[in-house]
């Protein structure tokens, strides 16, 4: 199974995972980036998804397309080689309601190993709308926009 299979698989359900799991897809140096922050290093990543794991009942990735970049042959830390179209579904403990977000991941692989990961999707959809108040607010006013 090479790595983007392996990725796949361990983000069907990263609940389901232990965080060392994490070193069988990500390289010692990995480079993590997501809208919130920069993780580097696989301590940084296993950290960051502990925190994760703490605070989510279940957090499901449907993949939708992965399509591969062409390379050249001298590969920097940050080149992409791959491009993840996703469906998140995140249920965090203590909460009934389901966040669900769309989102791209941009991969760099390279000896079978990612050692490149970053994530774009609309953060305010993830937390901001997700706050009483201020979710009430941004929801009229996309719907004002919307007009």
């Amino acid at each position: 199974m090479d790595v983007i299979a392996r990725f796949c698989k361990i983000y069907t359900d990263i609940c389901q995972i232990s965080p060392d799991d994490l070193e069988d897809i990500y390289a010692s140096d990995i480079t993590f980036i997501d809208p919130i922050t920069v993780h580097n290093g696989i301590d940084e990543v296993k950290s960051y998804f502990s925190n994760l794991l703490t605070q989510a009942e279940t957090c499901k990735f449907d993949i939708a397309n992965i399509f591969q970049c062409s390379v050249q042959n001298n590969q920097s830390q940050s080149e992409v080689t791959h491009v993840i179209n996703w469906t998140m579904t995140l249920v965090l403990k203590n909460k009934t309601k389901k966040i669900t977000l769309d989102g791209t991941t941009q991969l760099g692989v390279a000896d079978d190993i990612i050692i490149y990961h970053k994530d774009y999707y609309d953060l305010g959809k993830m937390v901001y709308e997700h706050v009483p108040i201020l979710g009430f607010i941004i929801k009229k006013i996309k719907g004002k926009l919307a007009k």
